[in-house]
């Protein structure tokens, strides 16, 4: 079967790089084809390649079999190749049908024909099983009904090879089934799509062929019927990858660090919401208005202790990263919450008073909310702690760079000086970066909110190590995480929220992810996590095991 889109001896240079030696790529029409690797194995250089973004200094593009070059995206999407980016290119205040025939609005004696646009756009989401209004704002939709207007511009554009860059980073479990429904619509079709994911047991899910890059290199291709994670994890890093933490504590975890009673969230502020999540206005807005109001946590209970992580697992939308925004004084709490850190009450009504308590949390969205990306290394890892380094009004910047330094060293964050940009690290470097910042503040418990998100395979098991070793070392860590293996194989005990309410607790000689799983959909049939049930009870039995 001839390939639809083919890359042959794709060769790239950046000044002092080797961006991409020798790669190739065959996809067919009707099928899906991962690329996978490491970051910085060169994928999205290739990619960009393939949509015009960037030309190849060597190799050639065949569409059909026939050589083609792409001097911009523009002239990609015309030859039916087009790219969803993993940051959606859209314009939050236009409406879905506008958004869809952006630059190419149909129009009826020189004015915009509206009703042929939206009537175009509704059969467009029509052939992708979505029932969207093309007249509501882009920016009122959550972010899988937005990734299905981005497909429905790539159709409007005739795509015949559709790439997509990490599509399920922000999705829930059911937007992803709803978008592989979508992939398959296209597939049906006829078109192809070059899918990009870290996510394993979702690459296994939809791909019909791999191709792996290491170091910019093209290292093999195999269907995806005849491998496994483990021989394309080895392809990926060139070695077995697995990892397994030890729990050697020295008795540490017998001391109890934090102790959390009835927590409840009285909805997130209007004007905080605004400014916590400016940046991410897209990604969270639905969350935000969904819980302005009212109570988006509910007496939830539980302990952490020395030396310990503790897994919070739950399905999107549970209240997961409400939990470690709560405790960190992002959100109000009612007044029967109460936190308690080394047996002293704590009062908690902003980060300001977390971090003088000793805790700190490293955010989801550490690009938006974690780092200041237009900021040097150095700059970044000091921020949080700019008085320890200046004297009179004025920084000390030697006293500032030997510190970090010390934690670029001590974190074995990759950069050439701190004074390097911070954008230009890999996501992995960068997730580095956010924790020496919060581990500058001297914390007594960290709180981490998927600090793996849009990391290698690579970067992970270095990210593990680091919290082994600050767990090690006495800190005790809250980790929020989607990936349910990444909690089974850190956590030495999980809690399982359910539409805010804490589901259950297990300690890790009980924890699988069919029980986890059971408690986040279902929850504990023994306690009173069910609607109407007695809340107390289910609380109880949780708080009893923590």
């Amino acid at each position: 079967m001839a390939y639809l889109l083919e890359a042959r001896n794709i060769g790239k240079r950046f000044p002092g790089v080797v961006a991409l030696d020798g790669v190739n790529l065959g996809v067919r029409g009707g099928s899906v084809h991962a690329v996978v690797g490491e970051n910085g194995a060169g994928k999205s250089t290739l990619m960009k390649i393939l949509s015009g973004v960037y030309r190849a200094d060597t190799g050639a593009i065949l569409l059909d079999g026939k050589a083609v070059e792409f001097a911009s995206p523009r002239a990609a999407e015309k030859a039916g190749v087009v790219i969803i980016h993993q940051e959606l290119n859209l314009v939050p205040a236009l409406s879905v049908a506008e958004n869809i025939f952006l630059g190419r609005e149909p129009s009826r004696f020189g004015f915009v024909d509206r009703r042929r646009m939206e009537r175009d756009a509704e059969a467009l989401l029509d052939r992708l099983g979505r029932r969207l209004d093309p007249r509501r704002a882009v920016e009122s939709l959550k972010v899988s009904d937005q990734q299905v207007v981005e497909i429905a511009k790539a159709l409007s554009l005739n795509a015949r090879a559709l790439i997509m860059d990490e599509p399920t980073t922000a999705l829930a479990a059911d937007d992803v089934e709803r978008l592989f429904g979508v992939i398959n619509t296209l597939t049906g079709a006829g078109a192809a799509v070059i899918y990009i994911s870290h996510k394993m047991d979702e690459l296994f899910r939809i791909a019909d062929e791999f191709t792996t890059l290491r170091d910019g290199k093209w290292i093999g291709h195999r269907a995806a019927s005849e491998t496994t994670p483990g021989e394309l994890a080895r392809m990926m890093v060139g070695r077995e990858v697995s990892y397994k933490r030890e729990r050697e504590d020295g008795g540490r975890r017998n001391v109890e660090l934090l102790r959390v009673e009835n927590l409840s969230s009285r909805g997130i502020d209007a004007t905080r919401a605004t400014r916590a999540t400016r940046a991410t206005r897209a990604t969270r807005a639905t969350r935000a208005t969904r819980a302005n109001g009212r109570r988006r946590l509910s007496d939830i209970s539980f302990s952490l202790r020395a030396g310990e992580v503790l897994g919070v697992a739950g399905l999107m939308g549970a209240g997961r990263t409400e939990l470690l925004e709560s405790l960190f004084g992002v959100h109000g709490t009612t007044g029967e919450s109460r936190i308690v850190m080394g047996g002293q009450p704590l009062i908690i009504n902003d980060p300001r008073q977390a971090i003088k308590a000793g805790l700190a949390l490293v955010p989801e969205d550490r690009k938006a909310q974690g780092l200041a990306l237009n900021l040097d290394v150095g700059s970044n890892i000091t921020l949080a702690r700019l008085e320890r380094f200046s004297r009179f009004g004025f920084l000390r910047r030697e006293s500032e760079e030997r510190v970090a330094r010390e934690y670029v060293e001590r974190l074995g964050i990759k950069t050439p000086d701190t004074r390097a940009a911070t954008v230009n690290l890999s996501g992995g470097n960068q997730q580095k970066v956010a924790l020496a910042k919060w581990l500058l503040t001297g914390p007594k418990a960290l709180l981490l909110d998927e600090p793996t998100k849009g990391i290698d395979i690579k970067g992970k098991t270095e990210i593990y190590r680091l919290i082994e070793e600050l767990a090690a070392s006495g800190l005790g860590v809250i980790l929020v995480s989607s990936e349910l293996p990444e909690l089974l194989a850190l956590s030495d005990r999980i809690i399982v929220l359910r539409e805010g309410r804490l589901a259950g607790a297990l300690e890790r000689s009980e924890a699988t992810e069919e029980r986890i799983i059971e408690l986040a959909t279902m929850g504990n049939k023994e306690g009173g996590n069910e609607e109407g049930g007695n809340e107390g009870d289910g609380n109880k039995a949780a708080h009893a095991a923590a």
